[in-house]
């Protein structure tokens, strides 16, 4: 379009903030789409989602870029398609086991470097990887296999680029003419206006269409904490209080909560996600009970006390065992997933397997231990790609996971291990039917520190149904290790991540157990 404005010399070109698709970059107009002429044929997963309450299920996300994923060597390392992605990237996640993908932005944006998080079109899948149709069909493709698709969703700002919404009619028509609320110094880019009725029409229609006419199951909302706070990254004087003086941004509260409100109530099923970093109370909780709504929420604060343990030397972890109880203080206040994403793997921080201590061997079996413990732990999960087979080097947007690697039996390992862990973790209903609630865990002891060794019990909504838990954080072996049990009998070893097939040394238990009459760590039964 071109827009003429009082408030500006000459006339200038606008993309349509409506449209459907969008010029491959670094061509910049939007193209006329007809969306309604696509046949879905995921009925049957619609209306079991519609119905279905998936925080009492099983949720293994896998967090994907897909400009990176794979690429086509042959063919100047250009990315798949959506058509080639569903023919490869599908059967992968469904062989590994995940329940769901979560995908990196797929809206418009201008820039690769910005992984999709520095949105233009918020109605427009890439072009990158072909129409809107194709789209449809990879989302169609992941329903029929029974994989649900998460999409990162990006209202906390927006680029500057000259043809996108920044200055849209010669005005701060999306954002604020302040730049103490309308900028973000982190991002160098525009904060939405969120209290302005058209901007929160905006996004609440940009939300909806996903879910309406891409058949989304869930939008996993991105940088929710600057949302919230009006001095988000800002020193003093570089911002405006609220209304009552404080640094809460009240309009994206509401927004927020409008958004996970019409959502719920619009889409039953869908899931809402929040990657929110602070001490925000009760961001997963209902709206009537005072919380922001969302479904979920990452746990940024586990995730960042695990990898400070397990970078340690193995000798010195006994000095901080607390890094791995602490998350079971507030484990249970919010709807927590535990998150290994692709923040923890770019800008110098290394690979997850290049950040545990010790030789190659030693790197593996950290990498296992923090995965088991992981899927022990209480919470939903998500492993962002090349972690399930060990990728050593750091992620890049612009290169192909290191798929040369699987050709290494460590790297077989570890991807063997990961498929055991998502499908052990389906089959056993203690591993995550009561994720949100103290009921569902139980310590057996945190207290060896000297060995460091954990010990814990998971436990189903059926008495019954539980799984024990026990882990040793050294290298050192630990023979006739006495642990406390509930109940007698037969234990069987349902994993143990340092079995042959997985890399390890194969120091296992036979197969299991047998729990005999000597009371021990508070229980009337005990194992060794």
């Amino acid at each position: 379009y071109e827009i003429r404005s009082r408030n500006q010399p000459a006339p200038f070109l606008k993309a349509d903030p409506y449209a459907f698709a969008a010029e491959l970059r670094p061509k910049t107009a939007s193209i006329v789409r007809d969306l309604s002429g696509y046949r879905w044929g995921d009925r049957v997963w619609m209306e079991a989602r519609s119905s279905h309450d998936p925080l009492n299920s099983p949720l293994a996300f896998y967090e994907v870029h897909l400009g990176s994923w794979m690429r086509v060597p042959e063919e100047g390392s250009r990315w798949l398609t959506y058509r080639e992605l569903a023919a490869k990237l599908i059967p992968y996640v469904k062989d590994l086991g995940y329940t769901h993908l979560e995908l990196m932005p797929v809206t418009e944006h201008p820039f690769d470097g910005s992984w999709g998080y520095q949105t233009t079109g918020y109605f427009a899948p890439t072009s990158r990887y072909g129409p809107p149709e194709d789209f449809m069909a990879f989302v169609d493709a992941c329903h029929q296999a029974g994989i649900g698709v998460i999409m990162d969703w990006v209202p906390a700002h927006f680029p500057d680029d000259p043809h996108a919404l920044a200055w849209f009619d010669g005005t701060q028509l999306y954002d604020h003419e302040d730049p103490r609320l309308g900028y973000h110094p982190e991002w160098h880019s525009r904060i939405f206006n969120f209290g302005r009725v058209e901007v929160r029409n905006f996004l609440m229609n940009s939300a909806l269409f996903w879910l309406d006419r891409y058949h989304i199951d869930g939008l996993r909302v991105d940088a929710v904490a600057s949302m919230l706070y009006l001095d988000y990254a800002r020193k003093s004087g570089e911002w405006i209080p609220n209304q009552f003086g404080g640094h809460e941004n009240l309009y994206a509260v509401d927004l927020i909560k409008e958004f996970n409100e019409v959502v719920h109530q619009k889409h039953p099923g869908v899931l809402t996600i929040a990657e929110e970093s602070t001490a925000w109370p009760g961001v997963s909780r209902p709206t009537y009970l005072g919380g922001l709504g969302f479904s979920l929420k990452w746990n940024m604060g586990w995730m960042h006390d695990l990898l400070e343990y397990f970078q340690l030397d193995p000798v010195h972890r006994q000095y901080h065992q607390d890094k791995l109880t602490f998350g079971l203080v507030y484990a249970f206040s919010e709807n927590f997933v535990l998150v290994f994403s692709h923040d923890e793997v770019v800008y110098g921080k290394r690979a997850l397997l290049s950040k545990m201590p010790g030789d190659d061997w030693q790197k593996f079996a950290n990498l296992r231990a923090i995965f088991g413990f992981m899927y022990g732990h209480p919470g939903k999960k998500m492993l962002f790609m090349g972690g399930e087979f060990g990728q050593w080097m750091e992620w890049s947007h612009d290169e192909s996971l290191q798929w040369h690697l699987l050709q290494y039996e460590p790297h077989q390992g570890m991807q063997r291990y990961i498929r055991d862990l998502n499908h052990l973790y389906q089959a056993e209903p203690a591993l995550w039917q009561i994720d949100f609630e103290y009921q569902g865990f139980q310590w057996v002891d945190f207290s060896d520190v000297g060995q460091s060794v954990l010990a814990f019990i998971r436990r189903a909504r059926e008495p019954a149904g539980f799984v024990l838990c026990v882990g040793n954080f050294t290298p050192v072996p630990r023979s006739n290790y006495r642990i406390g049990v509930p109940e007698p009998g037969w234990y069987r070893e349902l994993l143990n991540s340092d079995a042959a097939t997985y890399g390890g040394s194969n120091q296992g238990n036979g197969g299991g157990a047998q729990a005999d009459q000597t009371p021990c760590h508070g229980f009337p039964y005990s194992l060794s």
